[in-house]
């Protein structure tokens, strides 16, 4: 394995710093915040197709008007996370806080009567999904690694960010004016960038890389438990995406809810996974992240499967999508605490903007994909069981490779 050069912070430094719980809640807010605000699109695509303020829109418009931000956030984490590595959450959080409000301010004021200009702001909207990468190697650096994967796990719980957004934005877009969910999220990224720059201290000792950042890329690229962790959450976190920005859209065609109606039982489901998330990183801790990720994959086998024939809400159908909800949340931090306990502290910020980036990508495919299916058979069926088979192969790379890579690092 490649070595890489690092250098610690002085002891100067040191006596400047916090208690890591409050540095764990203070990132964890940045998570929240950046989240609502790379979500805002996600509950306003029905009604965008449904008022025709943009022309006529099909199921693949708005699919891929909700996507864009995913996978440029997804993107985006690459190269967040290994400058993170390099110069602190302290820096970066208000940095990525500040230039989310750049394009919510665009698409607030010139770009809602335009399904081009969504486009555009959607796509820098999407630095605001780079928060995750800041906030995994800030608080992973902060804790010992036998409470790692409950640290990163609470501060996964950000991504209830997103149910702030499902719960809001249509109610504000409508009875306040529709530029109002942009300029309150807006306003709470501000206020939030100057208490990140106040409160926030990097950790004693944080491990600085000195190498290139086009060094540290290749090298975190090659080591195996990047490749493994991308596919593990490729899957939880990315099937956790996929259904929080599409989700309203889903229930609206396929059940015939009302947008607010659609978007409140997409705040459950994102509700559910992100108290989950803490809770698979602490199960990890305590029986290995291996078993747990391996539980979660087997449940969305099973919900995909029996959501792929459109049960009632009233009754199966919700179970099914609460179960997957749960399963995808613990599957998430349980991941991010396998990559806390086998990988280097200088690389977590690298390796976390690798697979964050995945995670993201794989919440953009699957939209798209519904979408299109959806459009050409009047189903979703093919695409919920597509969704079952990606996670039963996921499931069998977690209890071979990946089982094989945990006991090799216990072995050390």
């Amino acid at each position: 394995m490649d070595q890489v050069e690092v250098r610690r912070q002085g002891a100067g430094t040191e006596r400047r710093t916090g208690s890591p719980w409050l540095m764990l809640v203070v990132a964890t807010l940045g998570f929240v915040v950046n989240f609502w605000a790379w979500a805002l699109l996600s509950p306003l695509g029905p009604l965008f197709h449904d008022e025709g303020t943009l022309g006529t829109l099909t199921e693949s418009d708005v699919a891929l008007l909700v996507a864009v931000p995913v996978v440029v956030g997804s993107l985006g984490r690459i190269i967040v996370g290994a400058l993170t590595d390099r110069y602190g959450g302290r820096v970066m959080f208000p940095l990525v806080s500040l230039a989310t409000i750049v394009p919510i301010l665009f698409i607030a004021f010139f770009a809602l009567d335009s399904y081009a200009l969504l486009l555009v702001g959607g796509f820098f909207l999407g630095v605001g999904g780079t928060a995750f990468a800041v906030g995994v190697p800030f608080v992973n650096a902060w804790f010992p690694p036998e409470r790692r994967g409950l640290a990163v796990g609470v501060f996964g719980a950000g991504m209830g960010g997103t149910a702030i957004s499902a719960l809001t934005t249509v109610k504000l877009y409508d009875g306040l004016g529709t530029r109002s969910p942009f300029l309150l999220t807006a306003v709470a990224l501000a206020v939030y960038a100057v208490v990140a720059w106040v409160v926030l201290r990097d950790a004693p000792g944080r491990v600085v890389p000195s190498t290139s950042l086009a060094t540290r890329l290749s090298a975190n690229a090659r080591l195996a438990i990047t490749w493994q962790a991308c596919v593990l959450y490729a899957v939880a976190f990315g099937g956790y995406v996929a259904f929080s920005v599409y989700l309203p859209s889903y229930l609206k065609t396929a059940h015939d809810l009302s947008a607010s109606d659609a978007a409140n039982r997409m705040a459950g489901f994102v509700l559910v996974a992100v108290i989950m998330r803490p809770v698979g990183g602490w199960l990890s801790d305590r029986f290995g992240a291996v078993p747990v990720l391996a539980s979660g994959y087997a449940v969305v086998v099973v919900g995909a499967a029996i959501s792929a024939g459109t049960p009632p809400l009233d009754g199966v159908g919700t179970a099914a999508f609460l179960a997957m909800a749960a399963a995808l949340g613990s599957g998430s931090g349980a991941t991010f605490a396998l990559i806390a306990k086998v990988t280097e502290p200088a690389r977590v910020g690298g390796v976390t903007g690798l697979v964050g980036a995945a995670g993201g990508l794989g919440g953009f495919v699957p939209p798209l994909v519904m979408g299109y299916v959806y459009g050409r058979t009047d189903s979703y069926a093919i695409g919920l069981w597509l969704l079952a088979l990606a996670a039963a192969l996921t499931l069998v790379l977690t209890l071979t490779i990946v089982r094989r890579t945990a006991q090799a690092q216990e072995t050390t």
